[in-house]
């Protein structure tokens, strides 16, 4: 099944250095799309600062600190047919000062890294998960195979599991 291009609208709430294009961001998605085997649909990819990242992390999560990526599935609302809707798939947040310094860490090139992150949330937008072993060996092997379509390598080489 060969999806429809996303709509993929880019919100930055910062200047950061090193953050990619929307034509970049749009071709991950198509790319984890594609590969995922889904048919397209609209998300937002918003671009934040660590406050930011923490206060979602905090309340979504319970966890109080910044995270690199934050996937927030659109769910209908109820009453409204879901039909009545475009497609869409729902909200990516992430951390950018976290990205540049995992990447560092990591000894991984940025604009890698950055590719990681969207693709690895744009699965959690389709319901994959890494909670359990099982799923996880699904999820990053997934990861794996969109990555190596746009010549990156397996960012679980000497990584260990997903991101948190």
């Amino acid at each position: 099944m060969k999806p429809t291009s996303p709509l993929v609208e880019l919100q930055h709430e910062g200047d950061f250095a090193g953050v990619p294009d929307a034509a970049q961001f749009q071709a991950w998605v198509l790319q984890a799309l594609q590969l995922a085997g889904h048919d397209g649909g609209e998300l937002v990819i918003r671009i934040v600062d660590e406050d930011e990242s923490r206060a979602l992390n905090h309340a979504y999560r319970g966890k109080d600190k910044p995270t690199n990526v934050l996937s927030f599935p659109f769910e209908v609302p109820e009453g409204v047919p879901a039909e009545a809707l475009p497609p869409l798939l729902g909200d990516l947040v992430i951390c950018a000062p976290v990205v540049v310094a995992e990447a560092t860490e990591q000894g991984k090139a940025l604009h890698d890294h950055w590719a990681h992150m969207v693709i690895h949330g744009v699965l959690h937008l389709l319901g994959f998960d890494h909670i359990d072993e099982a799923d996880a060996v699904i999820m990053e092997s997934l990861e794996v195979r969109i990555l190596a379509g746009l010549d990156i390598a397996n960012p679980y080489d000497d990584a260990g599991h997903a991101p948190a």
